[in-house]
């Protein structure tokens, strides 16, 4: 049986598989192949430009100060790690599933499982993380313009009930309590319904995933027409902002630098990076690129050059315009430019922002159903999720439940909740991707002849282990505390992921000495091991009753019905 769970697909068989394309919709065998490279690197600005640079940037920024700017930087390099490892996976796997397509090929189909199930949790809790931000947007938006829509409609019953109990306990003294949970407080106050069954809801979130999720059903063509138009508006509005805001700046406000220190910086790390989830979002388009082995790879790394330079420039703006100690709002850059008197610009930033929130959800609503649909073609789930209709050329009943599996926990899930969540599934993506280039098989004479991208070659023999010494010297002190139990799990508790990554290092070192392992996805898969340690415990639990819950679907289901078990049976 373990020799089944792990058993391979091999790439012919993916490209034949893609070919035939296993879709019930008759006569119907293929995508619309309508995607250049400038329509790549737009689609992974859309998916990385998004709540990330207009609200999470401005937590980070109180946790780290004008250092933020190198924790885009730590980020940067990490997911441009990831990005050269998808990038050798696209050019030579050019197929619509993503990592999970790749680990399909590289790790066997259990651990494909498990990243397919993985990428669904990713694609789908960042979806609803970004459909909520988009209803705060917007509903501020309305305010400016008098248009008042009733609390309890534009929020999630959580914070409601969270707010009630915390002004209680507040009695009359409510000098403590922030604007946004007196606001909160009184959804739950003015709420239709008795005691604690109450109408709250999110409706403006719900509408714009419907909203959203016809674009994605209607085809590939309008969704790369909207995508374009979003993205050059709203990097026209960052370079508007980054050129305006420079005259307010403030170089004393970027003294002390890291005024939290390095540690302080590296809290914002969720922040920081589910603002840049996304950009492996373009891979699941493989099958509509017109030439997917050239043009994916340029598509992901020329987006994560741009957007690494827009947040940057965006981070020390930010804070040199306004001391970092007042950036814990939900809107920084709106805040940053009212507090300098340019109230109009807020204005401004307020539409950008409800543009750039709708393009982020419109890519991931496009990439998750191409997940569904390349599980769906391996037998994995049920073969409904890879029909493709037969006018729109899109996998649409895949498409029409992510909509659902979308909206209806955006009416109720609180954006708090999800935000980590998203940023440890994709970092797991990350891992096994870096992981499974290692154990790609070697190419054929007549592949290697084939002009696609790869990722150059550089022995990792001597500089990893090199790494891991001068790691483990510099970081003594602070791994030695590691040891150190004073009684207090809830804080000792969020020590156990360094462990882990401390034994992956070690591993790795050893690995990179006695196989000479490239050294790319070798760093690549450290570096995203590393931030998902600063995730803590509570997250790493979250994410394994996710893959338990994962695993038990598979073995029900899953294991039974996939082709390739039914193929190696006989």
């Amino acid at each position: 049986m373990l020799k089944q769970l792990f058993r391979k697909k091999s790439i012919a068989l993916i490209m034949r598989d893609k070919a035939a394309g296993y879709s019930d919709a008759e006569n119907v065998t293929g995508l619309h192949r309508v995607l250049k490279v400038k329509d790549l690197t737009l689609m992974g600005i859309a998916a990385v430009v998004g709540a990330g640079i207009f609200s999470t940037i401005g937590n980070a920024s109180f946790q780290g100060g004008p250092g933020v700017s190198l924790l885009f930087v730590i980020t940067a390099v990490t997911c441009g790690f990831s990005a050269l490892c998808y990038a050798e996976f696209a050019s030579r796997i050019p197929v619509s599933g993503s990592a999970y397509t790749y680990a399909y090929a590289s790790f066997g189909e259990l651990v494909a499982w498990i990243i397919g199930w993985d990428l669904l949790m990713e694609y789908a809790i960042g979806n609803i993380a970004v459909a909520i931000s988009w209803s705060e947007y917007f509903t501020n938006l309305l305010e400016g313009f008098n248009i008042h829509v009733p609390a309890y409609l534009t929020m999630d019953y959580l914070s409601a009930s969270r707010a009630h109990t915390e002004i209680v306990a507040a009695g009359p003294d409510l000098t403590q309590i922030s604007e946004k949970v007196k606001f909160a407080a009184q959804a739950w106050a003015t709420a239709p319904g008795s005691g604690n069954l109450k109408l709250i809801a999110d409706i403006p979130a719900l509408g714009i995933v419907f909203l959203i999720t016809w674009l994605v059903y209607i085809g590939i063509r309008e969704t790369k027409k909207a995508t374009n138009a979003m993205v050059f508006l709203k990097i026209a509005v960052v370079i508007f902002i980054v050129i305006v805001g420079f005259f307010y700046v403030n170089p004393a406000n970027w003294d002390p630098f890291l005024p939290n220190g390095f540690g302080g910086m590296m809290k914002g790390v969720s922040g920081v990076f589910f603002a840049y989830i996304g950009f492996d979002a373009i891979s699941t388009t493989a099958e509509e690129c017109e030439n997917p082995q050239r043009d994916l790879p340029k598509g992901m790394i020329y987006s994560l050059i741009i957007c690494t330079i827009l947040y940057i420039l965006i981070a020390l703006v930010l804070t040199g315009m306004v001391n970092f100690s007042e950036l814990q709002v939900e809107d920084p850059l709106a805040f940053v430019f009212k507090r300098v008197g340019l109230d109009k610009i807020s204005y401004i930033i307020s539409i950008s922002a409800v543009i750039a929130t709708a393009s982020v959800l419109l890519i991931f609503q496009m990439g998750q159903p191409r997940i569904w649909m390349s599980m769906s073609r391996d037998g994995l789930l049920p073969r409904r999720f890879s029909s493709i209709h037969p006018k729109y050329k899109t996998p649409a009943f895949a498409t029409v439940v992510t909509g659902f599996v979308v909206a209806i926990p955006a009416l109720f899930m609180n954006l708090t909740e999800v935000t980590d969540l998203t940023s440890i599934g994709t970092l797991f993506a990350f891992v096994l991707v870096c992981a499974g280039v290692l154990l790609l098989p070697k190419e054929q004479l007549a592949d290697r002849n084939q002009k696609r991208f790869r990722i150059p070659y550089i022995n990792s023999k001597y500089i990893v282990p090199a790494l891991f010494i001068i790691g483990v010297i510099l970081l003594w002190a602070p791994i030695t505390t590691l040891f150190v139990y004073n009684g207090d799990w809830h804080t000792y508790k969020n020590k156990i992921p360094y462990f882990l990554f401390i034994i992956a290092a070690a591993i790795m070192s050893y690995l990179s000495f006695t196989k000479s392992l490239t050294l790319i996805p070798v760093l690549g898969l450290l570096s995203c091991l590393y931030l998902m340690t600063e995730l803590g415990y509570t997250n790493w639990l979250r994410f394994l009753i996710w893959l338990v819950l994962g695993l038990i679907i598979y073995f029900s289901y899953g294991y039974h019905k996939s082709r390739l078990g039914k193929e190696i049976e006989p």
